[in-house]
């Protein structure tokens, strides 16, 4: 074997979410999510190239993730992380979180931040988003919901990347089902950790 090494570097990516009411601090749910590999290599590919697409662009919310009987089991569906075109399984509301957006309308709480501390091989990125009172339009009242079907009862989450041809999904975690009304908060915080894994190899 040669004397020669060469360097060798992997990256991987972790995510995980946390979803809960601000004012009252309940967690819903604390969990992580499943990556999708492929698009998430061309979104950070893009990035890097400062082809102007690739960034973090919103957060899209669905019902379509889970399936509960009669007796309560929740059954929870895979993960859609393969496919270019892959998508949550029913999308029913999408929030941009790029504080840089014209479109998004209140950037100081739907935002993407960057976190790192020196002298670490991992950087994260901390997309926060937060449903108002009054949002999702046409959500009920109170969260006394019994049909789980209810368009704004979510039970998948995903993170969405730019691209010239609209969004590319590249995260998607299902969760128990959790409604959104109109009398309560719901924010957020959705972690990406991005780690370089390097070492070297005999040539």
């Amino acid at each position: 074997m040669s004397d020669i090494l060469k360097d060798r570097s992997n990256t991987r990516i972790e995510g995980y979410i946390k979803i809960y009411d601000p004012e009252t601090k309940k967690i819903y749910v604390d969990k992580r999510n499943a990556i999708h590999y492929e698009n998430m290599s061309i979104a950070m590919a893009q990035s890097l190239s400062n082809a102007g697409i690739g960034f973090i662009y919103s957060m899209a919310f669905g019902n379509g993730g889970t399936s509960v009987d009669p007796t309560g089991i929740i059954t929870y569906l895979t993960p859609n992380s393969t496919g270019t075109n892959a998508s949550l399984y029913n999308e029913t509301y999408e929030k941009i979180v790029d504080d840089r957006s014209v479109n998004n309308n209140d950037a100081f709480r739907n935002k993407t931040e960057i976190r790192h501390v020196s002298g670490t091989n991992y950087t994260d990125i901390l997309v926060s988003c937060l449903l108002d009172y009054g949002e999702p339009s046409g959500q009920d009242a109170f969260d006394t919901a019994t049909n789980t079907e209810d368009l704004f009862i979510f039970d998948e989450l995903g993170l969405k990347s730019y691209n010239n041809d609209g969004t590319f999904l590249i995260t998607h975690v299902l969760f128990h089902p959790v409604q959104k009304s109109l009398n309560r908060l719901i924010q957020i915080d959705y972690t990406l950790r991005i780690q370089s894994l390097s070492g070297l190899l005999g040539d």
